[in-house]
């Protein structure tokens, strides 16, 4: 079997099949889920990311409870009047035209978005479990009313488990993440950031990352340990070929 510089090629080239596995676990990763909604006819033109909104709900006692920081995009399927079909929207809640509202107790907590201009109502509800000490979102309902649309939508899915947290602790996803509620809905979340219960003060506690953000921080390492590992191998194999060569010659 032919060497390269005294390496085995079976060592490189499984080298080379755990890069290429790690790069395509990545790729895999970092993909959003796709919404299971069926239309009839293409998106509409997507707008973009969306811009990052701040988000506080006070308690009765005028000290924050709830904290978000997130860029949201609203998937939603309706019939459209001009165009006589079933079509997909893609919306950005925009931050400077949301009005942000809410409630808190000790084991509830909303977030209410609103807009004038769409004619939405997005609302957000966790449950925090007291025995684990664990919140979730459970909730989430969306009433809208735009004007291709031949009825006023409205969605709502209250047996949902994501965005799980600690008490005390945010809960943290810089990656594009699909939340998906419905059938003919869902929601794309962009450097999200949020915690409803165990505040302390107006700052966020420290905070979880969701798997998506540790893959993306995971595959670099991996793939940078392995080209090392490769590096090494091929000059020590250099190294001790050439010394080989030198202890071959005799002194004449």
């Amino acid at each position: 079997m032919t060497q390269i510089g005294g390496v085995q090629p079976w060592f490189l080239g499984l080298t080379l099949q755990l890069i290429l596995a790690a790069l395509l676990h990545q790729g895999l990763a970092t993909v959003a889920p796709p919404t299971t909604a069926q239309t009839t006819a293409a998106p509409h033109k997507d707008p973009g990311r969306p811009e990052k909104g701040n988000y506080v709900v006070t308690s009765s006692n005028g000290t924050s409870c709830l904290l978000a920081s997130m860029g949201l995009q609203l998937n939603i399927t309706f019939n459209s009047v001009s165009q006589n079909k079933t079509v997909q929207e893609v919306l950005n809640l925009r931050p400077n035209v949301t009005k942000s509202s809410g409630s808190c107790n000790s084991d509830r907590a909303s977030l209410l978005l609103s807009t004038d201009a769409e004619k939405t109502n997005l609302t957000f509800i966790f449950t925090l479990n007291a025995t684990s000490n664990k919140y979730h979102l459970s909730e989430v309902s969306l009433s809208a009313d735009l004007s291709d649309m031949k009825e006023r939508f409205s969605a709502t899915n209250r047996s949902l488990d994501l965005l799980r947290g600690t008490f005390g602790f945010s809960y943290m996803c810089h990656e594009e993440q699909t939340l998906t509620v419905a059938q003919d809905f869902s929601i794309n979340t962009f450097q999200l950031q949020v915690q409803p219960f165990g505040l302390s003060g107006d700052q966020f506690g420290a905070a979880e990352e969701c798997q998506l953000d540790e893959d993306d921080m995971l595959i670099p390492i991996v793939v940078g340990a392995a080209l090392a590992g490769l590096v090494l191998i091929v000059l020590l194999a250099y190294l001790i070929g050439r010394k080989r060569s030198h202890a071959g010659y005799q002194t004449i």
